[in-house]
């Protein structure tokens, strides 16, 4: 039988019309779109900063600008805190806040301005037209101005884009850039009007705006254009067939952003108390109910952690407590804090680095089962497997020392197999093996999540969930106080539908890069 090809298998150059390998057009290169992107939002950036200086004065924009930047850094802080099951990388939240603030909000500037004008010369009522072009034309021009941001995210950074959580953050972060542009607008004017009336303290028009746009509804856009990543995380969510979906889910939620934000604005129209009420009845909890979902999402995503990965250490490219760690917060702060303390902030972030990359393998896993993921998905998961095999060494102890501290007790039986077997590597009492938990046996030395079910009862390390994927080792009958031996491979992983088969890793010796030698 022919040996399969070492893994990973380099991909092919790329081929030219002329048949041999060669280099893309400038054009194609990354640094050339990075940086014509770049160009583009800091030109926007200059042009709004310029708007805003002729229409407030340079002491408003001081002014406006360190009001306006008092919520920003909460807001992204909670963003971030959503998003630390499987992080987006930096550069996309940096593009989001930029394009909010700086393209966005251009946009939003120049065509709410001309069409505010054209209504009001249309009409010869600048009243009604300013009415009109609150309600109507800036909830449809701001929200489709910030929805391009997750639209470009969505298409040129997909796999960063894996659900709702994704959509959710990227969104509420355009938002956030949008907002804080346009405080700075807002309070600068209000600080000059207070200039003309000599206006003070809380009595003044700076002091109520800030009130109302930065304690009471700083949140306000976020929530917004929230709906609009939602519907683009159930647009990832969706198969490949499932075109449908992928556009009604985008477009259902731009709409209800578009709605949100214009009953927000016509609020004053329902009397002197109609914008608190709206406050109270609608906006409250409209936020709450959006941050339910997210958080119930980011659960979700958890369990799928816990219940794809086992399949990976059954096949032996994670360690067997892995699962239980990686979909633990916790066990994940706790491994990246023990990495750091030994080893070093490089070591943090590669158990940082293993954790993304996992959380990727199970999401790319979950799809596969459920039909959705894409032709790519037996090239992108051997990728993923490949870098974590990489980063097993440093991240394997670290995690594994997480999944011991943050193990919850359990208590059980006498077991019939207690003492029999030798301590294992990890120091362990009455088991054998790589763990050598107490009562353990076989290779893991516990019984349920990583052992067998007929011999001795939980060690230590015993994971509290149903082993969905449990097989034992080629050649080995799995009597307590044996072991599978050095030369046993992890068996092959017999996949379930619509998921590709992963190919067994060389055999793994557990080194702890922790201990001094």
């Amino acid at each position: 039988m022919a040996s399969p090809p070492p893994y990973p298998t380099q991909p092919p150059a790329p081929v030219l019309a002329g048949g041999g390998p060669g280099r893309p057009h400038w054009w194609q290169r990354r640094r050339v779109r990075y940086g014509a992107l770049a160009a583009l939002l800091a030109l926007s950036g200059l042009v709004i900063l310029a708007l805003v200086l002729r229409q407030t004065g340079a002491e408003g924009l001081l002014v406006g600008l360190g009001l306006a930047v008092l919520p920003v850094p909460l807001l992204t802080a909670a963003f971030r805190w959503l998003d630390r099951v499987h992080p987006g990388p930096w550069r996309n939240m940096v593009f989001a806040f930029a394009w909010g603030a700086c393209a966005a909000a251009l946009i939003a500037l120049v065509a709410n301005s001309f069409a505010t004008k054209w209504i009001a010369a249309a009409t010869a009522d600048p009243g009604d037209a300013h009415a009109l072009g609150a309600t109507v034309i800036a909830p449809v021009v701001e929200e489709s101005a910030k929805a391009a941001a997750v639209l470009l995210i969505f298409l040129f950074r997909r796999r960063d884009v894996t659900g709702v959580v994704d959509g959710a953050v990227v969104a509420g972060v355009t938002a956030t850039g949008f907002a804080f542009t346009e405080n700075i607008l807002y309070l600068g004017t209000a600080f000059g009007a207070d200039q003309l009336t000599g206006d003070r303290g809380v009595a003044s028009v700076t002091a109520a705006t800030f009130f109302v746009r930065v304690v009471m509804s700083p949140f306000a856009h976020p929530l917004f254009t929230v709906c609009t990543g939602i519907g683009f995380g159930l647009a990832a969510l969706a198969g490949e067939r499932q075109r449908l979906r992928r556009v009604l889910a985008p477009a259902a939620g731009l709409l209800l952003a578009m709605g949100m934000h214009a009953f927000w604005n016509g609020s004053s129209a329902f009397g002197e108390w109609g914008f608190f009420a709206v406050y109270g009845v609608v906006m409250l909890p409209a936020f709450g109910l959006l941050t339910w979902l997210v958080v119930w999402t980011r659960q979700r995503e958890l369990r799928t952690v816990r219940e794809e990965l086992p399949g990976y250490a059954a096949a032996g490219w994670l360690a067997p407590a892995e699962p239980f760690a990686l979909g633990s917060l916790r066990a994940r702060r706790l491994a990246r804090a023990y990495a750091a303390h030994h080893l070093g902030k490089p070591a943090a972030r590669t158990v940082a680095q293993y954790e993304a990359y996992a959380t990727s393998l199970a999401f790319l896993r979950r799809r596969g089962r459920l039909g959705r993921a894409g032709s790519d998905m037996a090239a992108r998961e051997r990728d993923l497997l490949h870098e974590l095999w990489r980063r097993r060494a440093v991240a394997r102890p670290a995690l594994e020392h997480a999944a011991r501290m943050t193990a919850p007790p359990v208590r059980f039986a006498a077991s019939p197999w207690a003492g029999y077997g030798a301590p294992g590597a990890w120091g362990g009492q009455g088991g054998h093996g790589a763990w050598g938990g107490p009562h353990g046996h076989g290779a893991w030395g516990a019984h349920g999540m990583y052992g067998q079910p007929q011999y001795g009862v939980p060690g230590p390390y015993s994971y509290p969930y149903p082993y969905l994927y449990a097989q034992p080792y080629p050649g080995w009958s799995g009597r307590p106080g044996t072991s599978p031996g050095p030369a046993a491979a992890p068996g092959p992983y017999v996949p379930r539908q619509h998921a590709p088969a992963v190919p067994s890793p060389a055999p793994y010796v557990p080194q702890d890069p922790y201990r001094a030698p």
